[in-house]
């Protein structure tokens, strides 16, 4: 095994910052938009739907580019399953996926942006948390993506296990859940490594690419991507240790159930389509279906679009234009996709997996 040049121990305030925005930077721009946020939050509690309907499109804050979650495409355009997310709650809205704008915003700055109202929702692949919920006046909705956190090195490093990592230099993103979660990990085994920050993604794996850091964490799914990217993906290991839980969904401001429920609802009919196995391709063979559930998910029997203040045909409507939760996840991250993950967690819970979306009744 390749001996590892051993480092100082962690310091949570020490950081060696491989680039201008350090940790004190993230945390002063996140604190400075909450406090912005909560001055003004009773005043604006409640308009978000209103807002949207005023101005004609969904506005959604993504990531600066992972790929399966929301990247550019060889056209210009954006995909994604967020991206996915993001057009299917312009069709809940207006019937019509290009009535959304997409703005990518790094780590640091997606609260700040959602906080503010430059964005509507923060469909970015962002870990849902307690801390998350009770402390930026913004509230999570649900789950798109169970994930899990991991470490990738290069093969010539001859590690197998992260517990060979002392003395590693890791590549992380600040003011990230991933950040605290690396700490906690090597903490708990007794190593210490040192942190490269860097806050752009696409900065930190070229970082990690030129041997600027031992090994890059982040979500598994994030790793995957990045790997598929690199010039030769066969060089690098995605190590099998898993150093948290990753349940990654969209946010909102808090105060407004209207548009609280048009996202969570967004979700869940893409998940109930897969369910009854409605399709983008037969759904309009599905509106003669005789199952209740189905009738009332596409609208034959009317009233479920009302509830949420939308169109009956909300539902159908998405599954026309984007597919169910199972043909957004094939295209983006599936098989089909340059990831090839399988579906793991994210399977329908009838296959075993966690997605369930509840009913549309």
């Amino acid at each position: 095994m390749a001996t590892i040049p051993r480092t100082s121990a962690y310091q949570p305030k020490e950081y060696l910052c491989a680039q201008r925005g350090d940790t004190m930077k993230a945390l002063k721009h996140v604190a400075a938009g909450t406090a912005l946020f909560l001055s003004s939050w009773a005043a604006t509690a409640g308009v978000t739907f209103d807002s949207v309907k005023n101005k004609g499109f969904v506005q959604c804050g993504v990531s600066t580019g992972v790929a399966g979650f929301s990247v550019n495409d060889s056209k210009g355009g954006w995909i994604g399953l967020d991206v996915d997310l993001c057009r299917a709650l312009a069709i809940t809205m207006f019937g019509d996926p290009a009535k959304s704008k997409i703005m990518a915003v790094s780590a640091v700055q997606r609260f700040t942006a959602l906080q503010s109202g430059e964005v509507d929702v923060l469909p970015r692949n962002t870990t849902l948390s307690l801390t998350r919920d009770t402390t930026l006046g913004l509230i999570g909705v649900g789950v798109n993506y169970y994930d899990s956190q991991g470490i990738m090195v290069n093969k010539s490093l001859n590690v197998k296990s992260a517990k060979e990592l002392d003395g590693a230099t890791v590549c992380v993103q600040p003011g990230t859940t991933t950040e605290l979660n690396l700490a906690d990990w090597f903490r708990s085994q007794n190593i210490v490594f040192k942190p490269v920050v860097v806050e752009r993604l696409d900065e930190i794996i070229r970082a990690f690419a030129v041997g600027r850091c031992d090994a890059f964490t982040g979500d598994k799914s994030q790793l995957a991507a990045a790997r598929s990217n690199l010039e030769n993906p066969g060089q690098y290991d995605i190590l099998p240790e898993n150093f948290s839980k990753e349940p990654l969904g969209p946010m909102v401001r808090q105060g407004d159930e209207q548009w609280f429920n048009v996202v969570r609802w967004t979700m869940f009919a893409m998940l109930e389509a897969e369910e009854y196995g409605v399709t983008s391709k037969n759904v309009d063979e599905m509106l003669k279906s005789t199952n209740p559930n189905v009738q009332r998910l596409l609208g034959v029997t009317p009233g479920m679009g009302k509830n949420l203040g939308v169109d009956d045909k909300w539902a159908y409507n998405i599954i026309k234009h984007i597919g169910n939760y199972g043909e957004s996840f094939e295209k983006n991250l599936g098989p089909s996709s340059p990831l090839k993950l399988s579906r793991g967690l994210n399977a329908s819970y009838r296959d075993g997996g966690l997605m369930y979306g509840w009913p549309v009744r």
